[in-house]
């Protein structure tokens, strides 16, 4: 029995019609159950709904390269690395460019203009949870490259591959005229409860002539000293105050935490409840009830840098064939490259 059970309830909160109005009946009762089971709101539902904008945004302000903020790491590294992830499309006639978890698609932009230039690629292929981060890429890529055929789509990389997906839109992934080739950029890597199922389903939507290419933060996250910067700063403000609106959850009757998980080796964003809480959620016609103790801690936000042996490790056993990766000037981000046999 939980604390909240044994003491009185001191508040009753219920979520927002606009929570209901962005997840389905499938994603509430995942989020039932994440929440039941670990104590966690997935990262990957706070870019539906304002969380859109709330990254479109982010990104914009604070990622996106600028006069005094030249370099964005995943552009930068997309161009050092264009020569390796591109060398076996000159022997095919024609190139798909499918990015997951392709948000407003600026960090492609310099990457699809390159492959243009070589004259082979096709489609540009977005794939995202989020349907409204898919409206604003479709407009970015319908601006910059209006001759370029876009097609988009929702997928949870975590429990689902490529393939369904693309068939859906006629494009078969394993021809020998045609090369996939197949981003996972930001760290978003990081941001996965369950990074082997993801590399899985990558592995099993390729074919011979893909490349698989993914970014993600480098070093130690049990040495992280405290500092709050970056994502960890400003889209966590962000993701909390949504939070609490789409939950009915009193600013006076929570804090946000930062700090290092040890359980997942993960640094994390926690909403602690300062009492006891219930929150009812109304699914599928009937009510269900969450209750969370005082002093009980909700996980909204999570990054795991990898080390680069784990991250070496965890590759293999999953089944792509790392055939490249490199770090960034700064040795902070790393760029990494994939087969199949």
């Amino acid at each position: 029995m939980s604390k909240s059970q044994q003491n009185p309830i001191c508040h009753t909160a219920q979520p927002s019609a606009e929570f209901y109005s962005i997840f389905s009946d499938a994603e509430i009762l995942d989020i039932l159950q994440t929440l039941a089971n670990r104590r966690e709101i997935s990262l990957k539902y706070f870019y539906k709904g304002q969380g859109a904008n709330i990254w479109d945004n982010f990104y914009l302000n604070y990622l996106r390269p600028r006069w005094y903020r030249p370099v964005n790491r995943e552009i930068a590294l997309l161009n050092d690395n264009f020569e390796v992830i591109t060398r076996k499309i000159h022997a095919v006639n024609t190139v798909n460019l499918i990015d997951v978890g392709a948000g407003n698609s600026y960090p492609v932009k310099q990457f699809i203009r390159r492959l243009h230039r070589l004259g082979k690629i096709t489609r540009y292929i977005a794939l995202d949870i989020s349907e409204d981060l898919l409206k604003v890429s479709q407009q970015n890529i319908k601006k910059w490259f209006p001759h370029i055929e876009f097609i988009s789509d929702r997928i949870d990389i975590e429990n689902h591959s490529l393939s369904q997906i693309l068939l859906n839109h006629q494009v078969n992934l394993k021809t020998d005229d045609t090369a996939q080739i197949i981003l996972h950029l930001g760290v978003t890597m990081g941001n996965h409860h369950n990074r082997t199922a993801v590399l899985q389903n990558f592995r099993d939507s390729m074919g011979y002539n893909d490349v698989l290419v993914f970014t993600n933060e480098i070093g130690s996250n049990c040495q992280w000293d405290g500092t709050v910067r970056g994502g960890l700063k400003y889209h966590v403000d962000q993701v909390y105050a949504w939070v609490k609106k789409a939950m009915g959850i009193r600013a006076e009757d929570c804090e946000l935490v930062r700090k290092y998980d040890p359980k997942t080796d993960s640094i994390v964003a926690m909403i602690k409840f300062r009492q006891n809480y219930r929150i009812n959620f109304r699914l599928m016609g009937e009510d269900e009830c969450l209750e969370i103790a005082e002093g009980e801690e909700i996980a909204i936000w999570r990054q795991h840098k990898f080390e680069i042996p784990e991250l070496v490790r965890e590759i293999e056993q999953a089944g792509p064939q790392l055939i490249h990766y490199k770090t960034d000037n700064y040795s902070s981000n790393i760029m990494v490259i994939c087969e199949i046999d």
